[in-house]
């Protein structure tokens, strides 16, 4: 039987025992998981230090991604577990809405023009994700631009493993706080998501008066 602690005192707990900042931080894994599954192939050149060896191992963007998204699904799986599943799926929404933050605001440091068309000009490039994902430009205007996503790797993934509230939690759910950093007078408007389950996803942006 679980202990019957707080909410507050339960998360805590948890994430003291069992989920390291360090651990917690890397939920997406993006760098670190990166470095892995991505490694330069064909070289066995080594360095001063064997951490600094290359890797040689050649992976499938399905695998890559397989990799990246491993130990997001066992967290969120151990988060659901000890603190329950609405208040895991919203700790991860929390997370996830902060990274897609201050991703935009990045984005906007870089960007010459802080308009949706700055926003979204590499959502236009037919090269953008398309490793990852499949998709078709099905609007753009000065005020909006959707597009619809009609294969996603990273939903594929999660759902296999069923874990697609965690998947969406973690990165569909921070696709709402990106546009935000970038402006605040951009909104992003989308009620289908493959992750759920749907046909499709639904990303339009919006700019606001």
């Amino acid at each position: 039987m679980k202990n019957q602690l707080p909410a507050n005192p339960r998360r805590r707990q948890f994430i003291t025992r069992i989920v390291p900042g360090c651990a917690l931080t890397c939920l997406g894994a993006g760098a670190i998981c990166n470095a892995i599954a991505n490694p330069k192939q064909g070289s066995t050149k080594e360095s001063t230090h064997k951490f600094d060896t290359e890797l040689d191992e050649a992976l499938t963007y399905r695998q890559l991604l397989e990799k990246e998204h491993f130990h997001t699904i066992v967290l969120g799986k151990q988060l659901k577990e000890e603190l329950g599943d609405g208040e895991a799926i919203e700790l991860i929404k929390k997370l996830s809405d902060k990274r897609g933050f201050e991703q935009g605001k990045n984005q906007a440091q870089h960007s010459e023009e802080k308009s949706l068309q700055g926003f979204v000009g590499p959502f236009r490039d037919p090269k953008f994700l398309k490793q990852f994902i499949t998709k078709e430009v099905v609007e753009d205007t000065e005020n909006a631009f959707e597009m619809k996503v009609t294969e996603c790797l990273s939903a594929e993934v999660f759902r296999k493993e069923e874990a697609g509230d965690i998947g969406f939690a973690w990165i569909c759910y921070g696709d709402y706080g990106w546009p935000r950093g970038f402006n605040p007078k951009i909104r992003m408007v989308r009620d289908k998501t493959l992750m759920q389950g749907h046909a499709y996803c639904n990303h339009r942006y919006v700019w606001t008066v």
